[in-house]
């Protein structure tokens, strides 16, 4: 369970990917989300096992009018 504060989005919300990192490995192309989803250079890994194609977040996600 997320012990921080606001707690991070699930696994299963549409913004996981906002969960924080507690584990960085960038020279391998992956780090390990407090939510326990797995992020790739190349998609993501839920706890589920559902994988995730790599994508590009919409305008809207990065911010832009």
């Amino acid at each position: 369970m997320c012990q921080h504060t606001p707690p991070c989005p699930t696994a299963e919300d549409s913004d996981k990917e906002a969960a924080l990192p507690i584990a960085r490995h960038p020279e391998q192309g992956w780090s390990l989300l407090c939510n326990q989803v797995l992020l790739f250079d190349t998609g993501e890994l839920l706890p589920n096992g559902t994988v995730i194609a790599p994508h590009r977040p919409h305008a809207c996600e990065r911010g832009a009018a």
